[in-house]
């Protein structure tokens, strides 16, 4: 690597650890660390909460789906910014003003009054996001090894150190200010890599008549699309609903008041980020179209080190991990906030002052850490397949969850059980049966495991209602 590249990349590390550090010095207690103590700006909760969000995703994901197959990935996109967008309109002002609760568990504690509802829901969030870790270092360690020549294992240490350091020390304030430069690098990338690479072939008009005469049905949105795979590929946005590490950013903001502007600044980062990332991979199709790449995934990484110089090479490449870091910090302090509040402090240590809960926070981070490692010792291991369960997991668990434990007072203790574990289990079985032909037609498991888990919610809610109701009138007078 060029030593100019190398050292715009240490400059962009050396400024993450002085972010930790200085939020370090502003964490006190529990709240501090598991939320800022709820003090955070719109534009920081705006920022954060699309960083975190995104992670690699934007950067490889996306790109590379679109350079592989065309513009009928589009829909990935604009089912997530409608999904984005409703959640943001819907839930976070309503979350931010009926809870005074730190982690969602908590929330769901004080709505239900429920311990086992509580023990339930940081099971999931343990489990879930301990291979949402692991998947994003393992792609921060890919990363590593590809760009600086390291070895699988030492790029894995690496980065892993890196994220534990300032998350460590600095809890979500590190973290959301982190992601909020996070988000700022990944935003000037992905409008600076497709301006210059499109100028590089002669503009639009010269980019479609190259990918007319190299396949005509990549510039076809509904190429091999039925209705049924065009909502199979937006309901990826329906995720939203029920991701903790989104959902916590609207928990943490100051007042209310400011959401409708964090709304704003996370909606355009957010749709002028994801079309550059849909613009990076389609123009990537008529750059590379004689010298076709291996791996789809690397076009915008291979394009910021063929067209810039090193010393833009280095903030592109910052970006990049930027992408993946900031989920992995962010899921990071969910899960360690979720095993502190939800676990140590509700069932072993009630009574425990606030610097050793905030200690104990910090010790959590390097344990779950040190458990994705492990699983991402190996990135060829298979538990990693269930990585893809993650997202729909969150989805089709907690989303329903949420938005009816907000929105609907006959809500019960029992629906919501019934309807976390519905929900959950309907992503792995669907997704299986699929697989195995049992289910004849390709859906999103994310579709009827949110369609099930809410009709189950109604249902067990109702009739638990009724029962009561049944009850109480069969009482002698």
């Amino acid at each position: 690597m060029h030593t100019a590249t190398l050292t715009t990349f240490i400059i962009y590390l050396i400024v993450l650890f002085i972010l930790g550090i200085i939020a370090y010095r502003q964490t006190h207690n529990l709240a501090d660390y598991m939320l800022g103590g709820r003090r955070l700006g719109s534009s920081v909760v705006g920022l954060s909460a699309g960083a975190s969000d995104m992670s690699g995703w934007l950067l490889l994901g996306l790109p590379g789906a679109l350079y592989a197959n065309g513009l009928n990935q589009i829909w990935i996109a604009v089912g997530l910014i409608i999904g984005a967008y409703l959640n943001w309109l819907f839930v976070a002002s309503r979350l931010r003003t009926e809870t005074a609760a730190l982690t969602i568990p908590e929330f769901l504690h004080n709505r239900f009054h429920s311990k086992l509802l509580r023990i339930i829901s940081t099971l999931v969030i343990f489990l879930f996001f301990t291979f949402y870790v692991s998947s994003g270092l393992v792609s921060g360690a890919i990363l590593f090894e590809s760009s600086f020549g390291l070895n699988y294992t030492t790029a894995l240490w690496m980065g892993t150190t890196v994220i534990i350091v300032y998350t460590f020390l600095g809890g979500f304030l590190a973290v959301s200010w982190t992601d909020v430069l996070q988000a700022l690098l990944m935003l000037l990338a992905l409008i600076i890599v497709p301006i210059v690479t499109l100028s590089q072939i002669g503009g639009w008009e010269a980019m479609t008549t190259t990918i007319n005469n190299i396949d005509p049905t990549q510039l076809d949105v509904f190429k091999d699309m039925s209705l049924l795979s065009i909502i199979s590929l937006m309901a990826w946005g329906l995720g939203y609903f029920g991701q903790p590490h989104i959902l916590v950013r609207f928990m943490a903001i100051k007042s209310v008041q400011e959401m409708p502007k964090a709304r704003r600044i996370g909606m355009s980062w957010m749709i002028i980020s994801t079309a550059g990332a849909v613009l990076t991979g389609f123009i990537g199709i008529a750059y590379f179209a004689d010298n076709p790449l291996d791996n789809s995934e690397k076009v915008f990484l291979t394009l910021s080190q063929v067209l810039f110089n090193p010393w833009v090479a280095g903030f592109l490449l910052a970006a990049i991990l930027s992408a993946i870091m900031s989920t992995i910090d962010s899921q990071l302090l969910v899960s360690s906030s979720a095993l502190t509040g939800d676990f140590y402090q509700a069932h072993l240590r009630p009574n425990a002052n606030q610097t050793e809960l905030v200690w104990v926070g910090r010790l959590s981070v390097i344990v779950v850490a040190i458990v994705a490692l492990a699983l991402a010792y190996n990135p060829d291991n298979t538990i990693m397949d269930l990585v893809g369960y993650a997202w729909a997991g969150f989805g089709s668990s907690f989303g329903p969850l949420i938005i009816f434990s907000l929105f609907w007072s006959r809500m019960t203790r029992n629906g919501a059980l019934a309807g976390m574990i519905v929900g959950a289990v309907t992503v792995v079985v669907w997704e299986r049966l699929t697989v195995f032909g049992i289910i004849p037609f390709s859906l999103y498991e994310m579709v009827p495991a949110f369609l099930f888990s809410s009709i189950v919610i109604v249902v067990v809610s109702l009739l638990e209602t009724l029962g009561v109701q049944r009850r109480a009138r069969a009482r002698p007078r």
